[in-house]
């Protein structure tokens, strides 16, 4: 892949000289712009959102822990399948807590 992107650039040195430093310059980032009157309502609904996922986390959890409870006599794979749900859960829930982190770490 270098070796066309060299051979493009020499191409273009040699053809216009002004096209090869736009190329030598970089393709633009320029930072997302909401569109006018949504980021109050985008913001809701992400508030939405994350309120109703931390929600499912602590039902989650709790189902974890009954399906142990429920499981320790004579079930043993219900209280495996709800210890091994713990660590789902909790892993979900730190996505959830960490998502605007990792999306802002890109912008």
């Amino acid at each position: 892949m270098s070796v066309l992107v060299h051979a493009l650039a020499q191409h273009l040195a040699t053809a216009d000289p002004v096209a090869a430093t736009r190329l030598a310059s970089g393709v633009p980032n320029p930072k997302p712009v909401a569109p006018p009157g949504l980021s109050r309502r985008v913001g809701a609904l992400l508030g939405w959102w994350k309120w109703g996922s931390l929600v499912a986390g602590v039902f989650g959890l709790i189902a974890c822990g009954a399906m142990m409870a429920v499981g320790r006599r004579n079930r043993s794979t219900l209280a495996a399948d709800g210890a091994a749900g713990i660590p789902w859960v909790l892993a979900g829930l730190t996505l959830i807590a960490l998502s605007s982190g990792i999306v802002g770490v890109f912008l």
